[in-house]
């Protein structure tokens, strides 16, 4: 320990202790410059912001701020939720390339602020800009790196054992490097035994259209084979720049017993369309799933895959990818480990670090937009400008405001 701080701590002993408080305490807004608002969903809104302090000054982060849930969500005496806290949790813990990276959690007022690392695009994002402005598929190369980016990050959570169970475009981000980021884990669960039984209690989970068909026949265990199947999801709309299982969402009815999911009827057609009608000799058990009675009296239909990958030109091994993630027994489909190792990204072109790697500057997407309207209207004190290359939203406006904070700090687990 060097002269100067041992001098210190003989004049002062408590200094130390005191400069770590006021760290530990320090508001959001004294922290970050809100730059805009992002998002809404069920847990929350998010915001982009920028570092006011710190080696970090200026770089730009996305602050996830949760809402206690209106229908219930049961509080700890912090006020923080249940979901806040298991999604924190899982966070903590994980450390990958392709996973958004969780910076710091902040507690001010009761209320819970994650800061994640910001990443300006998303699949949603991605698949709107090649389908409405470019008007044209994307190209395979890009396909291929951000199938293969997203494989990995998945085949990381899968090996921490974590369902993510909401995967679909919007989740999963683009850095400005050209690096997929899987994000959300709002969702997410641990699962170490293959056949947990995580659907008790929980609410309905995967986005429809995403959702696999063991889910769809009313599955109370599931393993990470619901989540290999909406990659395969995700890559069809990808190549198809729609959703290929885009089915109306059945909603529950009033008179149904409290809890009771109903048969997504609409959904499951979608998907027999294109891939027929299971048989009991390629699922073994199926006859034992809830919703089979409701299954059987669905119309027939023939597979038709093969088709509809060629019309989408995701003919050879492309398709046989598809076929595996889309294979009806969860035990026997692509787990992410073999999809990552699948002969389709042994060709050329070949998966990328960026996914934007050989795409020409003028067919790059648009920076995320951010809002005005729904950002909080106290104004940051002045801070240093945001260098234009990384920031979109102009001047800086706004606050997240509240009392104390709470750091978190996240710790690396590689399995």
């Amino acid at each position: 320990m060097g002269d100067n701080v041992l001098a210190m701590l003989n004049s002062d002993p408590m200094r130390l202790y005191r400069a770590k408080r006021d760290e530990a305490h320090r508001s959001v807004a004294s922290k970050y410059t809100i730059l805009g608002f992002i998002s809404s969903g069920t847990y929350g809104r998010v915001y982009k912001a920028a570092s006011r302090t710190g080696d970090d000054l200026n770089r730009l982060y996305a602050i996830k701020k949760f809402k206690p849930d209106k229908e219930g969500d049961v509080l700890t005496y912090t006020g923080i939720s249940q979901s806040a806290i298991r999604e924190i949790a899982l966070n903590r813990e994980i450390l990958h390339v392709n996973v958004v990276a969780l910076k710091e959690v902040i507690l001010e007022d009761k209320s819970i602020y994650m800061v994640f690392e910001y990443a300006e695009h998303d699949f949603l994002q991605l698949i709107h800009h090649y389908s409405q402005t470019l008007r044209t598929s994307i190209p395979v190369g890009v396909l291929k790196s951000t199938t293969y980016q997203l494989l990995s990050g998945l085949l990381y959570l899968h090996a921490s054992h974590i369902l993510h169970r909401d995967l679909k475009p919007a989740n999963i981000l683009i850095n400005s490097a050209g690096t997929v980021k899987i994000g959300d884990l709002g969702l997410a669960r641990l699962a170490r035994a293959p056949l947990a039984p995580l659907y008790a209690g929980d609410k309905v989970v995967v986005t429809i259209w995403y959702r696999a068909p063991e889910l769809l026949l009313g599955a109370r265990h599931y393993t990470r084979a619901v989540d290999c199947w909406a990659v395969g999801c995700v890559l069809a709309e990808l190549a198809a720049l729609r959703p290929i299982f885009k089915g109306e969402e059945a909603r529950p009815d009033a008179a149904a017993r409290k809890g009771a999911v109903p048969f997504q009827r609409e959904q499951m057609l979608r998907v027999l369309e294109v891939l027929g009608n299971p048989r009991e000799e390629e699922w073994p058990g199926l006859s034992q799933m809830p919703e089979y009675a409701a299954l059987r009296r669905l119309e027939s239909h023939q597979p038709a895959l093969d088709s509809w990958c060629a019309q989408r030109g995701l003919a050879g091994s492309a398709a046989l990818l598809l076929h595996g993630l889309f294979t009806w027994d969860p035990a026997r489909r692509l787990d992410s480990r073999k999809a990552l190792e699948h002969r389709w990204f042994t060709e050329e072109p070949k998966p990328q670090l960026s996914v934007f790697a050989n795409v020409p500057a003028s067919q790059l997407p648009p920076a995320r937009r951010v809002s005005q309207e729904d950002a909080p209207g106290l104004v940051n004190p002045p801070m240093a400008p945001v260098p234009a290359t990384q920031s979109t939203a102009g001047s800086a406006f706004g606050v997240l405001t509240g009392g104390h904070a709470v750091h978190s700090r996240k710790k690396a687990r590689l399995n």
